[in-house]
């Protein structure tokens, strides 16, 4: 019997972790998010719940971009709209890999 050590998020207990690092900074994220709702709920108070929520989230995920155009580089933020405009093709819709010819 093998024993595996995992770490939960403490404001995500949905989602375990190989690595305790990882953990403190996924939870430090969600902290981050948790506040940039509630600001921007006070701001904008006709935006919906879900909506608040996703945009901290967005803004937390993002914070090093959001940093550097706050610090008076505002086009740190074209990654972003470079980002939005032209995603990442999902995996299953890549071309599969030739496979190489079994020999006889």
């Amino acid at each position: 019997m093998a024993v595996e050590v995992v770490y939960r998020s403490s404001r995500d207990l949905e989602r375990l972790f190989m690595d305790k690092a990882e953990a403190d900074r996924h939870d430090k994220m969600l902290e981050l998010a948790e506040l940039l709702s509630e600001v921007l709920h006070k701001a904008v108070p006709s935006l919906s719940d879900q909506q608040v929520e996703d945009a901290g989230i967005y803004m937390a995920k993002h914070r090093d971009v959001f940093a550097k155009a706050f610090k008076s580089q505002p086009d740190a933020l074209s990654e972003l709209l470079v980002e939005a405009v032209e995603p990442e093709a999902p995996a299953e819709e890549q071309p599969p890999k030739p496979r190489k010819a079994e020999k006889a």
